[in-house]
């Protein structure tokens, strides 16, 4: 499996009680499936909590929300993220996929590659990396779990290779937008949908 390009720092995973030399000792709500483990997740989302972020610039995209379509050349089974779509598929087999819609890098923070599913976390608590420390110096160190500034919403599933994720949101009006460092965003209901069709090594396409 290749390995995921990026461009930037977007996600971390801060699992058990220590990594990077910070003491956190953050546990997981409710499991959702066995997939599920404690963890913090670190996502670069901007304009979340420090007023000094600029807004951001949503383009919503014309095509319909999700549903099944259409969809050759992928393998059953494999998720593919259309960049200039801004759509996510889940490639169900006999030529089909489950399309979503997500919100995708701004367009010097985006990414293309081959990668897999390396995790799944229902509602992680997040804690911002350097870059969206530097972008928002009055962020905090970690928002809880479930909190509603909490940009990682109602699960978050890790991508191998790079710091990237795939991810719900507490901002459903930026879905559908250029807006974020690198990961995807989706509506909470459509990413526990996704949630509860992949597994860990699920195959996962990036294109531009």
């Amino acid at each position: 499996m290749g390995r995921a390009m990026k461009s930037t720092n977007c996600i971390r995973i801060l699992i058990g009680f220590s990594a990077f030399g910070i003491s956190l000792g953050l546990q997981m709500p409710v499991a959702r499936g066995q997939d599920a483990k404690p963890a913090a997740v670190a996502s670069l989302l901007p304009g979340l909590t420090s007023p000094a972020t600029k807004p951001e610039k949503v383009q919503k995209p014309a095509a319909p929300e999700r549903g099944v379509v259409r969809m050759a050349g992928y393998s059953a089974g494999t998720i593919v993220i259309k960049t200039q779509e801004r759509r996510l598929y889940y490639v169900v087999g006999n030529g089909t996929a489950v399309r979503y819609p997500v919100g995708v890098g701004r367009p010097n923070k985006q990414w293309a590659g081959r990668s897999a599913i390396s995790g799944k976390y229902i509602k992680p608590a997040w804690s911002p990396p350097d870059e969206i420390k530097r972008d928002n110096p009055n962020i905090p160190e970690v928002i809880p779990s479930g909190a509603p500034n909490n940009p990682m919403g109602a699960a978050a599933m890790t991508i191998a290779g790079g710091e990237y994720a795939i991810h719900g949101t507490n901002r459903p009006g930026s879905v559908g937008g250029f807006v974020s460092y690198g990961c995807f965003r989706m509506h909470n209901a459509d990413i526990l949908d996704l949630y509860d069709r992949v597994a860990v090594g699920t195959p996962v396409i990036v294109e531009r």
